[in-house]
């Protein structure tokens, strides 16, 4: 790793070729085998954490110009050549990793490393076998199909075209005509392109069923627990916690609704209502994307705990990219260069408050990356999924003090409706889960029948959503839109896991900033260091499958926002 920042166009890494890496692969193997003690064995996990980091930002940084423009060919190729590659390479390494978990000294190895990191890489192990390889190149395929579908999307309204993140400022507007028109319009998109979107998921959904069969699962979800490498909880602790969601949340979600219709002064709350919560509209940031990063500056300089230094080096090095423009794939995300120790956060900002939730929540995933840049393994540069999001939407809720600097007197409007839309989340992030579970235990499922399925996950856990006369979503059709049941299956939980622990910093924050930031900042240095139960622990945190916890933090939020119990 460079001792030195360098800016985001002086990143480069050599197009990998296969033999390469297969012949630094051998020698790998030799010194490995050759090893006859704890310290040789140290020094062969370096050199192969070395060229783990490398190949990393390789890929990372072919993902990342593909989703900064997807109409770019050279971009294409790159990522098609990746796609190929990529199982390849897994295989070179989960060799790697079997020879790992295996080796006679793992005893001494975890006192260096810890267990963490075998229980990983066995996760990385049962994942994947090299008859998979081509499905693994098709899977990838079908991924970067979808991501370009969306971003070519080309809506007309109001005389002008837009992409879904441009349209999206439309859907807030006050003017409720204007939110059902520009509703109409993104919807009518996905009518347009239903087939394309339905046969793209099906041929998803059964070649990973088929991955899993061939790898000895009973189902695709077996694999995906494992590819997400949960590593301390199960499928019963998932349902566990989406019935304590159903029974805790729910109930105050269905209120929070029908305050929002009485605040808005119409009858019911439709889908084309559901993201605005006051008839002035929502608070919107009072500047643009300069003035903003000039905001976060001055927010940052003052919180303290790092932050300022950090986002000052994200900005000097270029290492944001938050304009939205034509062909830019939707959503917003932070990746890493592991070889050059940098992260680097990617979102389409539109001018509505969601800029600065966006902002500050992918911010939160790069500063944990920067803070654990020194871990001894590449495996703990990020921690898995859920325990990722704790630091995203902590860092949302730790940011509410500074608020005032991006909406002035909305500042506390800001905060209000945050928090109603973080609760109304746990709902809806718990339906994603569970319809991805009734989808992999029925693989043969038509598209109606799936479209079926998401009509029952709303009635379920989003009994007030309706959807009117709206094109696609009435048939069940909302759960299209959701980038990550097609780009990253069964990672949706993780939000509602994560947010949960989030709300407990939101709750210690009221009582001591300090020691809540303090305790954050030490959280994200730990990395990917220990398992998700574990890492919550050290943090002060009651897990989110602990009984209870959703209704502590759910009474705070009550007793907050004036909703009787």
């Amino acid at each position: 790793m460079p001792n030195k920042a360098v800016n985001f166009d002086e990143i480069r890494v050599d197009r990998p070729a296969y033999a390469d890496v297969a012949a630094e692969y051998e020698q790998l193997d030799a010194a490995w085998n050759a090893a006859s003690n704890t310290d040789a064995c140290r020094q062969v996990i370096h050199h192969w954490d070395t060229l783990e980091r490398r190949l990393s930002t390789w890929m990372n940084l072919v993902d990342l110009r593909f989703n900064q423009d997807t109409s770019n060919a050279e971009y294409k190729q790159a990522r098609e050549y990746s796609d190929e590659l990529k199982p390849r390479l897994t295989d070179l390494s989960v060799r790697m990793k079997r020879k790992l978990i295996e080796t006679p000294y793992r005893g001494d190895l975890e006192a260096t490393y810890g267990a963490q990191a075998f229980a990983l890489w066995e996760a990385d192990v049962l994942a994947f076998d090299p008859k998979i390889e081509a499905d693994l190149v098709k899977e990838s395929k079908l991924e970067a199909e979808f991501t370009d579908l969306l971003a070519s999307g080309k809506l007309q309204f109001q005389g002008e075209t837009y992409n879904f993140a441009g349209l999206a400022k439309f859907h807030v507007d006050s003017d409720r005509q204007v939110r059902y028109e520009s509703s109409a319009v993104k919807w009518q998109w996905f009518a347009d392109n239903v087939r394309q979107l339905d046969r793209l998921y099906d041929e998803q959904v059964r070649l990973r069923t088929s991955m899993a069969k061939k790898l000895g699962y009973e189902d695709f979800v077996g694999l995906a627990y494992k590819r997400m490498k949960r590593v301390d909880y199960n499928q019963s602790d998932v349902e566990r916690f989406r019935a304590a969601v159903r029974e805790d949340v729910v109930p105050l979600a269905t209120e929070l609704r029908r305050r929002q219709a009485a605040t808005l002064g119409i009858d019911r709350v439709m889908f084309w209502d559901e993201g605005i919560f006051d008839p002035r509209g929502n608070p919107k940031p009072q500047g643009d994307h300069d003035w903003m990063i000039e905001r976060a500056t001055e927010m940052f300089d003052e919180m303290g705990g790092g932050l300022g230094e950090f986002f000052r080096l994200m900005d000097r090095c270029h290492l944001m990219d938050l304009k939205n423009r034509d062909n830019k794939a939707g959503g917003g995300f932070c990746t890493d260069f592991p070889a050059f120790g940098l992260p680097f956060i990617f979102a389409n900002f539109n001018g509505t408050k969601s800029d600065v939730e966006v902002f500050t929540h992918e911010i939160g995933h790069a500063f944990q990356s920067y803070c654990s840049r020194e871990q001894p393994l590449a495996d703990y540069l990020f921690p898995t999924y859920e325990s990722c999001e704790i630091h995203s939407m902590g860092l949302e809720f730790l940011t509410w003090p500074q608020m005032g600097r991006f909406f002035g007197d909305d500042a506390e409007r800001f905060r209000q409706i945050h928090l109603i839309q973080s609760l109304l989340f746990l709902p809806y992030g718990v339906a994603v889960d569970h319809f991805q579970h009734l989808v992999y235990a029925a693989p043969d499922a038509t598209p109606q029948q799936r479209h079926a399925m998401w009509r029952e996950m709303e009635a379920m856990y989003l009994p007030m959503r309706d959807c009117g006369d709206l094109p696609h979503v009435p048939m069940g059709g909302q759960w299209q839109f959701q980038r990550h049941i097609y780009l990253s299956p069964f990672y949706y939980i993780d939000y509602t896991l994560a947010l949960t622990c989030a709300l407990q910093f939101w709750v210690r924050s009221r009582a001591d900033m300090a020691e809540a930031l303090e305790s954050y900042v030490a959280l994200c240095k730990r990395g990917g260091a220990a398992p998700f139960r574990q890492l919550a622990e050290s943090a002060g945190l009651v897990s989110p499958f602990e009984d209870g916890c959703l209704r502590e933090v759910v009474g705070q939020a009550r007793q907050f926002l004036g909703v009787d119990c």
